[in-house]
Order: structure tokens, then C-alpha cells, then sequence
């Protein structure tokens, strides 16, 4: 919940990551957009949910204006390059188990890829976070591998979806380290990306993120000025948002980028 605002083992070849070096000064790149569940459930009283139909046409209007979705390893990779020009950012929070069964193909048919955020203490369980609303299944360990095999980049939400700006020092290492490295164990590589529950974040929190040895951290707003790739803002994207909702997003994704430096 948030506000609106087969076993995969490491592959050989090139790295795709950026060199390892303080991202913390660098802007985020031009849009990145934020999705939770794609199903046809029409109860969804946080507006975390898009159709399949609805997602393929948003997928759709980024293909006619020359834009293609990627994963943030990818979208990162290629701003190291200074090569991100038509490229959007699509994440998926929660880990939600619609992610692979009905946005994946989905995505493929669109040659897109995408990361998705998952919850390594709730393997094969369900949004319980959510205090209303429908029960929803989460991707468990099968699913992880699935998605990972399918081309997407599986990244961390922390182990159970807690407010990490009120956790205590040792549950707040949990939730980042711990998560990292039972994911890691799961897809068999390095675990590159966080993406704080409900978009909560503050300085503690990112230097954490920072300290467990992640690359990079997705947020909602923009976050502390100091924390830059690790507070990288989104725009929320669900099923009332038509190509006219689509074009304003772009154009507020835009100012969220020249308002933390983005080039």
C-alpha cells in the first residue's frame, strides 16, 4: 500500500551494472513508473491495482512515442552510459504473484522488462499489510525464480513491509540485510535494488540501505536531496490513467528529475 503521488543461477558475460563507485550525488533518470498488482479484481480501495488490458495500453502509448520500458538494473546500466534517452523505468511493488502469471506475458509482448519488489518474509503469502481490501497471493520461491528466468530483475522490499522510519536499529537491519541476502540465496546473484515500503524514507534509513550494499533504492517524492540513487522518486501509474493521464505523469516525472539534478 502506498499513496498516489526453474533455479536462475549468475549468467556469464558482460556485468551489466554500473561500476562500483558513490552513487549518492546522481540524479534519478527522466521517469520511472510505479505499478503494485495487475489483475482484473475490481476491489481496490489503496488504487494499487491496473488490468492486464489497461497495462498493455499504457505499454502501448510509451511504444508510440518511442519509449520502452526496462528494468532499473537496465535504465541504471544505461544512464552509466549516457545512453537511458527513450527509456522508462517499470517497477512492480510487493512481489504481488499476478506478476508472473498475468504481467509478465504482458510485458513480453511489448519486449519490456521490468523489476519487481518482493517481500523474502512473506514467500507464498499475502498482503496482510493492508488493512482492507482483498487478500492477494504473493510470489513465492518458484515464482522468484520464474520471473527471474524470464528476463525481469527481482530486488528487494524489505522482509515483511514495515515502516522502516520507526523500525529499531536491529529490525531495521533485518529488513534490509537480512532481505538481501535470503533473495540473493533464492535467484543466485547479487541483489542490486531496494524499494522502501510505502515510500517511507528518510536519511537513517537510505544510509542503511547504503551500508547493506545495494545499488540503488526506489522511493514515491523525491527523497533527501544527499540521498540521490538511493532515493530515487516514481510516479504512480494504475488503471485511470489514459493517454492524457499519461502524458501529464511524464511531464511531472520530468520536474521530480530536474528537482534532485537529473541530467
Amino acid at each position: 500500500m502506498v499513496a498516489d503521488v526453474s533455479s536462475a543461477s549468475p549468467t556469464a558475460g558482460p556485468d551489466p551494472r554500473p561500476p562500483a563507485r558513490d552513487l549518492g550525488r546522481r540524479g534519478p533518470a527522466a521517469w520511472v513508473a510505479m505499478y503494485h498488482s495487475v489483475s482484473d479484481c475490481p476491489d481496490d480501495p489503496y488504487n494499487v491495482t491496473v488490468t492486464p488490458e489497461r497495462l498493455g495500453r499504457q505499454l502501448a502509448w510509451m511504444t508510440g512515442r518511442g519509449l520502452r520500458g526496462v528494468s532499473m538494473r537496465e535504465l541504471l546500466a544505461a544512464r552509466a552510459r549516457g545512453a537511458e534517452r527513450g527509456l522508462v523505468g517499470l517497477t512492480f511493488d510487493d512481489g504481488f504473484a499476478d506478476f508472473a502469471s498475468t504481467a509478465l506475458p504482458v510485458l513480453h509482448r511489448w519486449g519490456c522488462t521490468a523489476t519487481v519488489f518482493v517481500l523474502p518474509g512473506r514467500l507464498g503469502g499475502e498482503n496482510g499489510w493492508e488493512p482492507h481490501g482483498p487478500r492477494k497471493p504473493l510470489l513465492d520461491t518458484g515464482g522468484i525464480r520464474r520471473v527471474v528466468a524470464a528476463g525481469m530483475e527481482v530486488a528487494s522490499h524489505g522482509l515483511t513491509h514495515l515502516d522502516l522510519t520507526k523500525a529499531s536499529d536491529e529490525v531495521l537491519h533485518s529488513e534490509i540485510d537480512d532481505s538481501r541476502r535470503l533473495l540473493a540465496g533464492i535467484i543466485g546473484r547479487d541483489v542490486e535494488g531496494f524499494c522502501y515500503p510505502y515510500g517511507y524514507m528518510d536519511e537513517r534509513v537510505a544510509a542503511a540501505v547504503r551500508r547493506a550494499g545495494y545499488r540503488y533504492a526506489c522511493a514515491i517524492s523525491p527523497g533527501p536531496e544527499c540521498c540521490g540513487d538511493f532515493a530515487l522518486p516514481r510516479i504512480h501509474l494504475g488503471r485511470a490513467d489514459t493517454a492524457p493521464r499519461l502524458e501529464l505523469k511524464r511531464r511531472l516525472a520530468r520536474r521530480f528529475g530536474r528537482a534532485v539534478g537529473a541530467v
